[in-house]
């Protein structure tokens, strides 16, 4: 049989033709996908610039699954999921991005950071610790320390907290002494609650020795040695502390006259409270000098001499609480009515003694040294609300 070759010629021209509309067609698909695609993520956009997260979050998950390649979508839908507490999505997002092969290595590390904040967020600290710990190296290692150092915090960890803030400090991230001395502070606290007595003093030594001018190592050890009846130790680990953190002065100036009048050290004590008083007047100062001079006096009743303290302290500054002490001691023309009165001083005068963290406002009637609102450290200060 003869091969015809007018069939080829007139094949060719039919098999170009239907080439050329096939490779129409699949362009045409293709600008399709591409313009739902990014019309999918700007109208997502614009439902999260208007606050509308489920309507953003639907748009997201559109966009997706027209270019599941994309992983920038995925990191706009996992943060969505994570804003919104569905930790469990974000996590699968998170996780599916880095089990992808073709994944860079900068959105490889992205997803692992964005990964340990959902497991952060879920309260899940155990992984979030295993994940943080995979970004050391990475340009997320400092954000992963800081969040590491957070979570020892909140588990009361301290010795894995002491070793991420020398991290930290290695990696130029400021002075973590304070810090440090508090955590060897708080398992001083451990121990000296199981009666290790002799570990806990060697712990609050460390912690001196780690932040000379931090107050807390010298309170607490001069709170140790007042409990073991060692009054005179006491007394000069607070003279200490007056001398090295002048700051502090009116947390450790009751205390001082605790141990001063144990110890047989009133003038003494009382030379170092005047002194630091006329440095810096102090309610809590004053008061620690008007117990000794009392005290001194020997009757059990303030002395007139002692209660004018409180009138000369209302001429550097008025102060509600000294004018509430001094009226305390004064007898009234109406004196029937001095009980009732007293009382009302003493309700108004309640908010005036307390203090407040500086970082978030949070009141409380005694001093924290770590705030229990913000967990922020050293962030009260040592003087009462009145005085600020």
């Amino acid at each position: 049989m003869d091969f015809d070759l007018s069939w080829v010629l007139l094949g060719l021209p039919v098999a170009f033709v239907f080439g050329w509309i096939a490779s129409r067609l699949d362009f045409r698909q293709l600008r399709i996908e591409n313009r739902q695609a990014p019309r999918a993520y700007f109208k997502g956009l614009n439902y999260l610039l208007n606050e509308q997260q489920d309507q953003a979050i639907d748009a997201f998950i559109e966009a997706v699954q027209n270019d599941p390649d994309t992983s920038e979508l995925h990191f706009a839908l996992g943060n969505l999921f994570r804003r919104r507490g569905e930790y469990e999505r974000a996590v699968r997002v998170h996780e599916h991005l880095l089990s992808r092969g073709d994944l860079v290595r900068a959105d490889r590390e992205r997803a692992q950071h964005a990964l340990a904040l959902d497991f952060l967020k879920a309260g899940l600290l155990d992984r979030a610790e295993d994940a943080l710990r995979r970004l050391e190296g990475t340009p997320f290692q400092t954000q992963a320390l800081l969040a590491l150092l957070a979570i020892y915090e909140r588990s009361r960890d301290w010795p894995q907290a002491a070793e991420i803030s020398r991290k930290l400090e290695q990696a130029g991230q400021g002075s973590f002494g304070g810090r440090m001395a508090h955590y060897l502070c708080e398992q001083a606290a451990s121990q000296q609650a199981r009666g290790q007595t002799n570990e806990a003093t060697a712990l609050l030594r460390r912690a001196i020795e780690t932040a000379p001018a931090a107050a807390r190592p010298l309170m607490d050890l001069a709170r140790l040695q007042a409990t073991q009846g060692q009054h005179g130790a006491a007394f000069d680990t607070l003279r200490n502390l007056f001398l090295q953190s002048p700051a502090a002065a009116p947390l450790a100036a009751l205390p001082l006259a605790d141990a001063a009048e144990a110890a047989g050290q009133r003038e003494a004590a009382l030379l170092l409270l005047r002194e630091r008083y006329q440095q810096t007047p102090s309610l809590d100062v004053l008061d620690a000098i008007v117990r000794l001079e009392t005290a001194a006096h020997g009757t059990g009743e303030t002395p007139a001499a002692a209660r004018e303290r409180y009138v000369e302290h209302l001429a550097l500054e008025p102060s509600l609480v000294a004018a509430a002490k001094w009226i305390a001691g004064e007898k009234m023309e109406h004196e029937q009515f001095h009980p009732q009165v007293q009382r009302a001083l003493d309700h108004a005068t309640k908010p005036l003694l307390r203090y407040r963290c500086a970082a978030c406002g949070f009141e409380a009637k005694q001093h924290f040294w770590q705030c229990p609102g913000c967990q922020a450290w050293d962030s009260y200060p040592p003087r009462r609300v009145e005085e600020l």
